[in-house]
């Protein structure tokens, strides 16, 4: 199975090929929505092209923005596929130079960089992540925080009291929600119940 990365952070990356200034800017997003409001934030009107890309798990989409059909949206997707990366937009804005670089070059200009911008970017795995709901008492609700922090993946979210006691938000790498459960349920002695969206967990 395919490991996906993301990228960490905003990255950008330049080069001139022949008289054009190509810049690319790709960014983390995590829905369409995002992509679209990254892609509209970086685009510059100034510019004679701003050709962009995005997958979003099995979602995509790319824009030649008015250079030849097939010679930059889709290498820049290639170039996000092409580094096994998932919840990723970039966009490659192009100021003419008045020389003509053919389909070939406009492939290799775009293409290339993107792939350029997307290479130097710190990555980050994407691990899937389960949502759960934990209910404990007050008396344990200090250690199950100071375990659950320290639990590989774990990230803690809200807090809520309730009459008998807490509410804790936690977010779960999926291959290790069985282990978080029967963690919790361990050192409460099963008095602590954790849901995972809603639906009780099965513990021993």
């Amino acid at each position: 199975m395919s490991t996906f990365n993301t990228l960490v952070a905003t990255v950008t990356a330049r080069q001139e090929i022949k008289k054009s200034r190509f810049i690319a800017v790709a960014s983390p997003v995590s829905d369409e929505a995002t992509a679209k409001e990254f892609i509209a934030a970086h685009s510059d009107q100034t510019a004679n092209h701003n050709c962009w890309a995005w997958r979003i798990g099995q979602a995509y989409r790319f824009s030649d923005d008015g250079e030849p059909s097939g010679t930059a949206g889709k290498p820049m997707l290639q170039a996000i596929d092409g580094q096994s990366l998932d919840r990723v937009a970039i966009v490659v804005t192009r100021w003419f130079g008045g020389v003509l670089l053919g389909s070939g070059g406009l492939i290799r200009a775009y293409g290339g960089t993107a792939a350029m911008c997307l290479r130097e970017a710190e990555k980050t795995p994407l691990i899937d992540t389960v949502a759960a709901t934990i209910s404990c008492g007050f008396s344990e609700l200090a250690l199950l925080r100071a375990r659950l922090e320290a639990f590989p993946g774990a990230q803690l979210g809200s807090q809520a009291f309730t009459d008998t006691g807490a509410e804790l938000s936690v977010l779960i790498p999926k291959d290790g929600a069985d282990g978080m459960a029967r963690m919790v349920g361990d050192l409460t002695s099963g008095r602590a119940i954790v849901k995972f969206d809603g639906k009780l967990a099965h513990t021993p």
